[in-house]
């Protein structure tokens, strides 16, 4: 099937769609919610630009050092996913077209990553956008070197694969189904190709840097993942993961499921039939390390593509030509129907009050339960973007009770790294202490001293063991957001540590980055 659609016209309509997709993401969003918790921890890592941290690698520090720079507003710190976001969105379309298809295949492509889980994917500051952008750049070059045969299509192929290792570690599972897709399919010519292994080159030489740090840092990596299989992915349950892979795309199911099977089974498709296996692959390896169920969806947009190049094919065989001209708005426009009813649950639009008003009607849906099992007032994304400001102001107010001569020699711990994190973007223009905690990448900055005079201690659990460590200790503030999962929060002021407690703190900070940076024996 070719296109009937001129080809200036096919890239006018994708840009078209990566437009609007950019432009929307600024008006989906509520003013009365805040940055996610997990947006001030990489905008942190922007005020510590190095070449690796214990969560990720670097290039989302990179991006929060630019918002930074440029003011660090919200429209600034949204810019990235926005921008990923769209150029996704663009080559999904892209590729639809580069199959033979015209405006109908890019159209349907384009509205069912608008109406599956991108949609929300692309609001927050975080490596997945970019991870996702990644994934579909490489297979997008690796499909337009199939139809072609230019090596400077592998080269771009492995300008993908080193930005995704500077994104995101889960790109190491897509070059491993990557790798095995290569091996299953008559694709394994490539690997007796030359720009091939330049290209490999060329991605193992943007990541050298961060791998470097991982290898001088005693490979924090493996720390990490330990910690989030025993905490997290060890009770991630087989079968809520594959109900979550039909759901997570399931407006767009009747599109990439066809798009997935014609990878196998159409003869037209065979030279792409790598692409099927990085997917497949891609999902399997997921679920055989019980990942988490989202980490699989930089795999899904593609097969929108090749669904939706099959859709067109099956459509251009009618005879009934008038049928198919009236089927195609309505196929375009169906995944976007599908999506309608969960528009509030999706994008932050609605404010608080509006949302606990649904919870009645969505509640069995699972939405308002949160990780604890319990059901609350808002579903746990939009709690977890409530009581930030709040915070960091209240931190700021009881600084400010402190004596000119205690503020230089004042700590502000915190427990997590959101509070940490939140309580530093919201001051940045304050002449306040960095906040710490022994949480994350925090380790990294944490100042060693012994002659604190003063802690402000920001935790949503009371401690009243640490009374006896201060002269002076009293609760002088708290987060009152009926709304945010950090409600409760408390930040207590204790004045004259004693030596001791200063000499405990030191040295568990010291026990915390050991735990990280030693080597497993």
């Amino acid at each position: 099937m070719r296109s009937a659609t001129l080809p200036g016209m096919n890239r006018r309509l994708s840009l078209a769609f990566a437009l609007l997709k950019f432009v929307s993401g600024y008006f989906l969003t509520s003013p009365q919610y805040d940055l996610h918790r997990d947006e001030y921890l990489y905008l942190n890592h922007g005020r510590h630009l190095a070449w690796g941290y214990l969560e990720v690698p670097p290039l989302s520090a990179a991006q929060g050092w630019l918002s930074l720079a440029l003011g660090g507003g919200a429209g600034w710190v949204r810019f990235w996913p926005f921008l990923w976001g769209a150029a996704t969105l663009y080559l999904v379309m892209r590729l639809a077209q580069r199959l033979g298809g015209g405006w109908f295949a890019a159209a349907l492509a384009g509205t069912c990553y608008l109406g599956t889980a991108f949609a929300r994917l692309n609001l927050l500051f975080q490596p997945n956008s970019f991870e996702v952008f990644s994934f579909v750049f490489c297979l997008y070059w690796l499909v337009r070197y199939v139809q072609n045969e230019r090596p400077r299509f592998l080269y771009l192929l492995g300008l993908g694969l080193g930005l995704g290792l500077l994104n995101k570690y889960t790109t190491l599972f897509f070059i491993a189904a990557l790798g095995g897709a290569l091996l299953l399919t008559p694709a394994r010519r490539l690997l007796l190709n030359r720009h091939f292994w330049g290209a490999a080159g060329l991605a193992l030489l943007l990541w050298a840097p961060n791998l470097a740090w991982q290898i001088g840092h005693g490979i924090p990596f493996r720390h990490h993942m330990q910690l989030l299989h025993d905490t997290q992915l060890v009770h991630v349950d087989a079968a809520e993961f594959w109900k979550l892979q039909l759901l997570m795309c399931v407006a767009a199911v009747w599109v990439w499921v066809p798009g997935l099977l014609a990878l196998f089974f159409s003869p037209r498709l065979r030279p792409y039939r790598a692409v099927g296996w990085v997917a497949v692959l891609g999902v399997a390896i997921q679920a055989v390390l019980h990942g988490k169920a989202y980490y699989t969806l930089g795999y899904y947009p593609v097969l929108f593509s090749f669904g939706a190049w099959w859709w067109a094919a099956r459509l251009a065989g009618l005879r009934r030509l008038r049928v198919a001209a009236a089927l195609r708005p309505v196929l375009v426009a169906l995944p976007l129907l599908l999506l309608a009813p969960l528009v509030p649950f999706i994008f932050p639009v609605r404010p608080p009050a509006a949302m606990l008003g649904l919870r009645a009607r969505y509640a069995g849906l699972g939405f308002y339960t949160w990780e604890d099992g319990r059901e609350h007032a808002l579903p746990q994304d939009y709690a977890d973007m409530r009581g930030w400001r709040e915070l960091a102001d209240k931190t700021w107010a009881a600084y400010r009770q402190l004596p000119d001569s205690v503020r230089a020699h004042t700590l502000i711990k915190c427990a997590n790294y959101g509070q940490a994190s939140a309580i530093n973007y919201y001051n940045r223009h304050r002449a306040l202490p960095p906040a710490q905690s022994f949480n994350g990448s925090f380790l990294y900055w944490f100042p060693v001293r012994q002659d604190w005079q003063a802690a402000l201690i920001i935790d949503d659990e009371p401690h009243p063991e640490l009374a006896a460590q201060f002269a002076s200790y009293r609760e002088v503030e708290a987060v009152t957001d009926a709304y945010a999962r950090e409600r409760g929060t408390r930040i207590m002021l204790g004045l004259r540590p004693a030596p001791a407690l200063v000499v405990r703190v030191n040295n568990e900070w010291r026990d915390e980055l050991a735990q990280w940076e030693t080597p497993a024996h």
